[in-house]
């Protein structure tokens, strides 16, 4: 609460003060739930409060020194923007930060304005008494807002606290986190409150020892008057008193509990040496009926506080009882309001409160240009059609080279992660906020200017998780239940690996999957566990099996066989299966099908599949296929940039040999890239285009 400085050999701390109610709080919720988390614990202690009042910027300092013991938390003094009688506008600094002296502050103003760094300023002075008050008078031309920024940047006015809570504890340094602090204090003050409550038995056992002898005594008067008056000195007379032996029967029908043990002696009760000495000083007026009355009464409610002493050394629970009312009783006379305000810093505040969660169609070309696209820049139209311009591909330096085609295309809300895997095996995580945004006709801007990849790496795959977010609104999306990731390489290997393995990701990049030499990502998928899926190969051959059939494996390893492609096949495709929904397959010269995932049988994973697409020259191989459903839509784009959304409903449903239905027109010479699906716009309109319509 306190806080505290200080330098040794080797060591240092510099731990902040903090609002005593909330302290106070703090450690009453540490005794009611010890397993309290850190974020359950910020709804008590919000973070430091300083005695000299200023705002706190910014939360990951806090969380950070909470979490860790070390921390940098920013400070802010407080100016606000006035104008004076004459129209000049003024700024007045209410508050300095903690630590910050106003005298020095000024000085550094003033150096300011005498070096022409701060230009609009025209005069300032000190109107403090209790509270700061500090008046800056601006030129008439100039713009406060600039000035106020002007000194949050080249003065104390903004400043940090580097918290480094270091503090010898069980007689060593350590460094303490928020809960190690706390549970270091409860201790304390349980040690504290237990030996508080063995000094006060002993003491109690002390008096209710000498009660008893009172007791005993006045129940017996005339006999210890007798030896005390027939004693020549008091060592006699303490030898006769202490061979004065009662029955116990008799020092218990006197009412006496006999708390004092060593005091018995078989069936005979003998008086201790402190209990002589307290029957030799007894005073006359204690022999009346009344102070002998005292005496019974006092005696009982001693032995009840006994019992309660060692009823609180008995049960921790009322030790940490006690902690708390003392504590809730010095929070009722002392507890102050916070001083210092929370609030967030500019480059802390939550993006997604920002942005729209719009839908977004992402494009990565086989050079590396990678863009976004709002989805409602792509207008729907009918079967067959020609399309709308999409990307502009680039043509390499050398002119004989063909020219760039878009390699990767897919859907995505603008919150959503993309999870970008790389021909080394190697993952680069991004928002999809993060990706530049361009117009539909644009190329987009380099891939290498967006991840950091290493030198020859390039973008094998890429999977869209789903931006998701607790009932606190905290981001839950890496969670452990979130499934795994399934990988499918051009080889026919397929790896499972979950999700959570992800969760801390490097901007540098992670190692995702172990990939031969020669192999190459084709396709990642997020499952459940329990998910079928399917490979589709690039002559046509597919097979179906349950993903348990694959191990979930370590980040860094290679997987196991899918499917066995023959000889110069290869995979192109992976989908889940999903029984309400329809395997679509689209081949090289624009025709496409959909055919239940019914008429294909499970298998063992291993196999060479079954017939999925009878392919012809008048089909071309296969180039992509994915799971729809009849609402879906669908975007393709060409090699030649061209790009058309068109409806899933307008695709046939065939069986799985047949050769499918003409999805886009295509150019001569052109071919079909890529195929993906579209998330619906609920306020985007219907246009239908005509077939064979451009639009430029």
């Amino acid at each position: 609460m306190n806080g505290g400085t200080g330098i040794a050999v080797g060591m240092a701390t510099n731990i902040p003060s903090h609002n005593l109610g909330e302290v106070i709080d703090g450690v009453c919720a540490r005794i009611d739930n010890p397993y309290i988390t850190i974020d359950e614990m910020k709804e008590f202690i919000k973070g430091p409060d300083f005695a000299t009042a200023c705002e706190i910027r910014g939360f990951k300092g806090i969380d950070s020194y909470f979490r860790t013991g070390r921390g940098s938390v920013k400070m802010r003094g407080v100016m606000e923007v006035t104008e004076s009688k004459t129209g000049a506008s003024q700024i007045m600094i209410r508050q300095v930060p903690h630590g910050v002296n106003r005298a020095t502050l000024q000085v550094r103003i003033a150096e300011l304005v005498r070096e022409k760094v701060l230009t609009d300023i025209s005069g300032m002075r000190d109107l403090s008494a209790d509270d700061t008050c500090i008046e800056i008078t601006l030129k008439r031309d100039a713009r406060p807002q600039v000035v106020v920024n002007q000194i949050y940047k080249l003065t104390a006015m903004e400043t940090s606290f580097g918290v480094n809570m270091l503090a010898i504890h069980e007689r060593r340094p350590k460094q303490l986190g928020l809960l190690d602090a706390l549970d270091a204090f409860i201790e304390h003050r349980r040690e504290v409150v237990i030996r508080r409550t063995k000094f006060l038995l002993k003491k109690a056992e002390e008096r209710a020892e000498n009660l008893e002898a009172y007791l005993l005594a006045l129940g017996h008067l005339d006999d210890f008057i007798k030896m005390i008056r027939d004693s020549k000195n008091r060592d006699e007379a303490r030898q006769k008193i202490k061979a004065y032996n009662f029955d116990l029967s008799v020092a218990e029908s006197l009412g006496v509990l006999i708390r004092s043990q060593p005091s018995i002696q078989g069936d005979k009760y003998v008086f201790t040496d402190r209990q002589v000495n307290a029957i030799l000083e007894l005073r006359l007026y204690q022999l009346t009926a009344m102070e002998q009355d005292k005496i019974k009464a006092e005696y009982d409610a001693i032995i009840e506080e006994i019992k309660d002493l060692l009823d609180i050394l008995a049960k921790e629970a009322r030790v940490l009882a006690i902690i708390k009312d003392e504590l809730l009783e010095i929070k009722e006379k002392y507890a102050t309001p916070r001083r210092c305000p929370i609030l967030p810093d500019e480059g802390e505040i939550a993006i997604e409160d920002l942005i729209s969660n719009d839908g977004m169609i992402v494009t990565l070309s086989n050079r590396g240009y990678v863009k976004r696209t709002a989805s409602s820049e792509y207008r729907l139209q009918a079967r067959g059609g020609k399309g709308v311009k999409g990307m502009v591909t680039q043509k390499s330096e050398e002119e004989d080279e063909e020219n760039d085609f878009v390699e990767h295309l897919f859907t995505a809300q603008a919150h959503d992660y993309l999870m970008f895997f790389t021909n080394t095996g190697r993952l680069y995580v991004e928002r999809v906020y993060e990706i530049p945004e361009g117009s539909r006709a644009s190329k987009g801007r380099s891939i290498k200017n967006v991840l950091d990849l290493q030198p020859e790496e390039t973008i094998a795959a890429v999977l869209r998780l789903e931006y998701t977010t607790d009932d606190d609104g905290n981001d839950v999306t890496f969670r452990e239940d979130a499934g795994n990731v399934f990988f499918a390489t051009r080889s026919g290997k397929v790896k499972k690996t979950s999700l959570f393995d992800f969760k801390n990701y490097r901007k540098a990049g992670t190692i995702a999957i172990k990939l031969d030499e020669g192999n190459e990502l084709i396709g990642v998928r997020l499952t459940s566990g329990k998910h079928d899926v399917m490979l589709v190969t690039h002559r046509g051959m597919s097979i179906r099996f349950n993903e348990e059939q694959a191990r979930t494996m370590g980040r860094n390893s290679a997987g196991v066989i899918g499917i066995k492609p023959r000889e110069g096949d290869f995979v192109v495709g992976l989908a889940l299966v999903n029984e309400d929904a329809r395997l679509l397959v689209a081949s090289e010269n624009g025709l496409g099908k959909r055919t239940p995932f019914e008429d294909y049988m499970a298998k063992n994973r291993g196999g060479i599949g079954m017939l999925t697409m009878k392919c012809t020259d008048k089909t071309g191989p296969v180039v992509g296929s994915l799971s729809v459903e009849e609402e879906d839509e669908l975007m393709l784009m060409t090699n030649g940039g061209q790009s058309i959304r068109i409806r899933v409903s307008d695709v046939r449903e065939t069986g799985r040999a047949a050769q499918g239905v003409k999805l886009v027109t295509l150019n001569e010479g052109e071919k079909l890239q890529a195929v993906a699906r579209v998330m619906p716009d609920d306020e985007e309109g219907g246009d239908e285009g005509v077939e064979g319509e451009e639009e430029e």
